[in-house]
């Protein structure tokens, strides 16, 4: 099977269908034999996003259909009758599309700041209709004026590709300390107005930043994503050139996103290894239920608190993201950086230093042993450490930030890629502790990232893909060395679906079955949801907290 079969429909390429081998689960009479032209709502196992009992506001912040890659364009005002520090902001998407159509990558950008990354469910010929929450709360400082408003789902419309994506956009916000025209004080029911958002959300301008002179605390987050329909989309499955696979990268599968500061390493993080909804040569798996984070895009986030001493002087200083394994001229990934700024009220402008900066080397070894069956065995990794102080108007405070990554993989395939398979791990540990009035603080997060996956071309031209995938973090919160806050998450789905390829959608007899568990826990309390689809119909629906 060549690779321009395989690919994901946003490469551009012909869909086809699937059918299931192996032991299938139970099926009641409500269950299809295969997949006809209608199944279930995309719907996800996340918790939706927590609203406070306080009084909510409205604002509609874009309504368009997307046909081509024309951006929708518009403006924001903010809401009226709720204030303007809110205890919370949450987005809203509501789409639906009809007929046939490929997965596609979207934005929304709210006064320049990328404030949503979505990707879209591919519909049934019937139609289907979807929605995602995120807490947007981080960027209230861009809610609190008018902005201008642009948000692109880039489509192609035409006679085979007939499915027009047809969204709206929503932000909700929820009154934080007093409501508009009480005087501050008076407090109500709900979620206070928190010093943990951002005082200022800022852009690059002409790929440099200009800070306040008064910032105590910066964290840049990029909204990274490989796609675009080339390679980089399948970055994980890519081989050196050595290597006869038909897609190729010098240095094998690793990639590293990388952050730096006038020239100067400043953060590295692992990509998340997202899979869109036509992922894996097999849309039939995704029809329901999507891969983890496919909906809603989460940023990679850097503290730059260290490099705050340097960036405070008033002038602007160049900042660069780059992903490091990407073959030099190729296309693929979006960086889209936003900064967030926590200023010192009470001082004009706080000082400091870099007092630390250990960049480790960056290890990468990919080893190819030819076969009947090909097999590429990587294994890298990297470590950077970062540290400085800030002199504020409450004493010196000083961060320190360090961060480990490492990837192992397996990627094995045949002759003309009819079996490709891919075993991979990826890890993201970060340790940022913050020194100053009382005893230390202390973040620790644990990231791991799994795929374990296997696609084959067999007799009769059935393409089945069997996938599993993990999104798993766990999060300690320490102060003096005793435990104040922790968190695990722990988001797993697999599939194994089947069809004919390279036939009429109406020949394809697909057959799949998909399920995804959703655990987050810890001191915050509980979530525990099971979905579970068979042919498209939605079989299993489970809360155990």
């Amino acid at each position: 099977m060549r690779r321009r079969i395989i690919m994901s429909t946003l490469a551009g390429v012909t869909l086809v269908a699937s059918t299931l081998l192996g032991a299938a689960p139970a099926q009641s009479a409500d269950v299809p034999a295969e997949f006809g032209t209608d199944w279930h709502d995309p719907v996800t196992a996340a918790p939706p996003v927590a609203r406070p009992d306080t009084k909510s506001c409205d604002v509609t912040v874009a309504e368009a259909q997307f046909r081509d890659f024309t951006p929708y364009k518009g403006t924001y005002a903010p809401p009226r009758g709720c204030g303007d520090r809110w205890s919370k902001v949450v987005l809203r998407l509501d789409g639906k599309v009809k007929g046939r159509q490929f997965d596609r990558l979207g934005y929304l950008h709210i006064g320049g700041v990328e404030v949503f990354r979505s990707s879209t469910p591919q519909p049934s010929p019937d139609g289907i209709e979807w929605s995602v929450e995120k807490d947007v709360t981080r960027y209230s400082d861009t809610f609190r004026e008018d902005q201008d408003v642009e948000m692109l789902i880039g489509n192609v419309v035409d006679d085979t590709y007939t499915g027009i994506i047809d969204v709206k956009v929503t932000l909700s916000f929820y009154a934080g300390e007093f409501y508009e025209g009480e005087p501050a004080g008076t407090l109500h029911k709900g979620e206070p107005a928190a010093k943990k958002t951002p005082d200022r959300v800022l852009t690059l301008q002409d790929g440099t930043l200009t800070t306040p002179r008064n910032s105590e605390r910066i964290v840049a987050e990029v909204y990274a994503t490989g796609s675009g329909g080339g390679c980089e989309e399948y970055w994980y499955l890519t081989v050196p050139d050595a290597a006869p696979y038909s897609c190729k990268a010098g240095g094998g599968p690793y990639r590293e996103v990388q952050i730096k500061v006038d020239g100067r390493l400043a953060g590295i993080a692992a990509p998340f290894p997202t899979v869109w909804t036509g992922g894996w040569s097999n849309p039939f798996l995704w029809y329901v239920i999507p891969g983890p984070r496919a909906f809603d895009i989460k940023p990679v986030e850097y503290d730059l608190t260290p490099f705050a001493g340097l960036l405070n002087d008033g002038r602007p200083h160049r900042i660069d993201v780059s992903v490091v394994g990407v073959p030099e001229g190729q296309a693929g990934w979006s960086t889209p950086v936003n900064v967030l700024v926590w200023q010192d009220a009470k001082s004009k402008h706080v000082t400091g230093k870099l007092t630390a900066h250990r960049a480790g080397d960056l290890d990468n070894s990919s080893t190819y042993t030819p076969g009947s069956e090909h097999r590429l065995d990587t294994v890298a990794g990297h470590r950077l450490t970062v540290a400085g102080y800030v002199d504020t108007s409450h004493g010196r405070v000083k961060t320190s930030v360090d961060r480990r990554l490492a990837n192992t993989s397996v990627h094995r395939w045949t002759d003309g890629e009819n079996t490709d398979a891919l075993k991979g791990t990826w890890t993201d540990d970060e340790t940022v502790t913050v020194d100053g009035r009382g005893p230390a603080k202390s973040t620790r997060t644990h990231r791991t990232y799994t795929m374990d996956g296997t696609t084959t071309l067999g007799a009769g031209d059935r393409l089945r893909t069997v996938l599993s995938l993990g999104d798993r973090a766990a999060v300690e919160d320490t102060r003096g060395g005793r435990r104040t806050a922790w968190s695990r998450l722990d988001d797993s789905y697999t599939g194994d679906a089947t069809y004919t390829a390279n036939v009429p959608r109406d020949q394809r007899h697909a057959v799949g079955a998909t399920s995804e568990r959703y655990r987050l826990y810890g001191s915050g309390g509980c979530h525990d949801r099971t979905l579970v689809t068979v042919q498209g119909t939605l079989t299993e629906d489970r809360t155990d907290c």
